[in-house]
């Protein structure tokens, strides 16, 4: 691998995240975990992590650039997960990872990639606007949308139904919830597809990875 290994994980206190970060490092990658509750700190250093305080909807497109300068690739895992109404779910889904695309493209050639942890059929799904999924689908497509005219090197993840199920493969699918029908997706599995892309030099030419459990190694994806 090329790059410099360094990695900075938004939203560091997720489960996703949780489960990435020590498979990250294992991966022999160096990792900065973002998150805001300094009550999860020392959680964070034993998973082998750095930790770094901060509510992303306090910072500036300057200070994500900033917080990027010397980042290899953005892994976006952050979200407020429906807890704390609408307007927290576009603060933080929408508003805040837009301001963070934008600050990492701020630094043109020495920008990070960056990977960003969706749902299939972001940008595809229409969802009632009376639907309270509505905000987070909204919310994601907008996000989905801005980084895919970035300019950016970057991949979204297309995962479909989160589960806390064991998972021994992977089966990428067509980035449609039609496709995916009532099968699922391990977090498990999503934090193993965050580690193997993450080390490796390049990213795949179909950039939404939309997939579900299957049989299938990460490794040869």
């Amino acid at each position: 691998m090329t790059h410099s290994h360094k990695i900075l994980l938004i939203g560091g206190h997720g489960k996703v995240a949780l489960l990435a970060t020590p498979k990250l490092i294992d991966a022999n990658l160096t990792v900065t975990s973002l998150f805001r509750n300094p009550d999860h700190t020392a959680e964070i250093e034993e998973l082998g992590a750095t930790p770094l305080l901060r509510d992303v909807t306090d910072l500036s497109v300057e200070d994500w650039a900033e917080l990027m300068r010397d980042v290899d690739t953005v892994v976006w895992s952050a979200g407020n997960g429906g807890k704390n109404g609408p307007d927290a779910t576009y603060a933080i889904d929408r508003d805040a990872a837009i301001a963070s695309i934008d600050g990492a493209a701020s630094l043109g050639e020495d920008a990070p990639r960056y990977i960003m942890v969706s749902y299939i059929g972001a940008t595809k799904h229409t969802v009632d606007p009376s639907h309270s999924f509505y905000p987070y689908a909204a919310s994601k497509k907008a996000a989905d949308e801005h980084l895919a005219a970035s300019g950016l090197d970057y991949l979204i993840l297309a995962p479909a139904a989160l589960t806390l199920d064991e998972v021994n493969g992977i089966s990428v699918i067509d980035d449609d919830p039609e496709v995916a029908g009532e099968r699922s997706t391990s977090r498990h599995l999503v934090a193993e597809v965050i580690a193997e892309f993450a080390a490796r030099d390049a990213f795949p030419e179909n950039r939404v990875l939309a997939f579900v459990d299957g049989g299938d190694k990460v490794s040869e994806i």
